[in-house]
């Protein structure tokens, strides 16, 4: 632990009243904390496929799941859907996907972080969670924060052995993956923003995105 994370905790401890850990304690939280033991309240999923799982997950929190062979279909299966909600064929991006051949698509796309003036905004999710319909994304150069939030249509791309099917799986996961190399911000998104402050009345796009596309590649 480093030394200034030592020196939080232990204010906190203080403040609470309560002693250092144990040896013995801090032995059974760090095997909790890198998955040596399971949560057994975690409720048990259905016998299907995670991707199934997934899909279903995301339709039923108002988002849309396609389910494509690959990464390189993703140009061709985003600029069909755009077409079929009447939206331009416009997108910003993150550089992460770059890679794509998203103008051999027919879209024209742009690089970077969204000024809020953009329609569609395109991210790369890390995990994904069956369990619940979520996307992981993590921020940085590569893969901008506001694309997540400021365009009106979110798309998210994912490959399908990045599904975990709990949450606590995704932590374990991105502890392995991310080890000491961790983002400013891990944002967990779970269907297109919504409110229902206003009688009740469900209204999405409140707060954010008001819709939500969920590419899955390799399902």
């Amino acid at each position: 632990m480093s030394d200034g994370r030592e020196r939080i905790l232990g204010a906190v401890r203080r403040g609470l009243g309560r002693p250092a850990l144990s040896d013995s304690r801090r032995a059974v939280l760090d095997q909790r904390i890198h998955g040596g033991e399971q949560n057994p309240l975690r409720p048990a999923l259905p016998a299907r496929p995670l991707a199934e799982l997934f899909a279903a997950g995301v339709e039923k929190v108002a988002g849309e799941c396609l389910r494509i062979a690959d990464r390189d279909q993703a140009p061709a299966a985003l600029k069909t859907w755009l077409e079929a909600q009447g939206v331009a064929a416009e997108a910003r991006m993150a550089p992460a996907l770059a890679g794509l051949d998203w103008a051999g698509a027919g879209l024209s796309v742009t690089e970077g972080a969204s000024a809020g003036d953009d329609l569609v905004g395109v991210s790369e999710a890390v995990l994904a969670v069956a369990e619940t319909g979520t996307v992981i994304l993590r921020s940085g150069p590569e893969t901008p924060t506001t694309l997540n939030f400021l365009p009106d249509y979110h798309v998210v791309l994912v490959d399908a052995d990045r599904l975990v099917g709990h949450f606590e799986d995704a932590w374990v996961v991105l502890r392995e993956r991310l080890g000491n190399d961790w983002p400013r911000v891990i944002n967990l998104i779970t269907g297109p923003s919504r409110t229902a402050d206003v009688e009740q009345t469900m209204q999405l796009g409140a707060h954010g995105p008001r819709r939500l596309l969920v590419l899955l590649a390799g399902a």
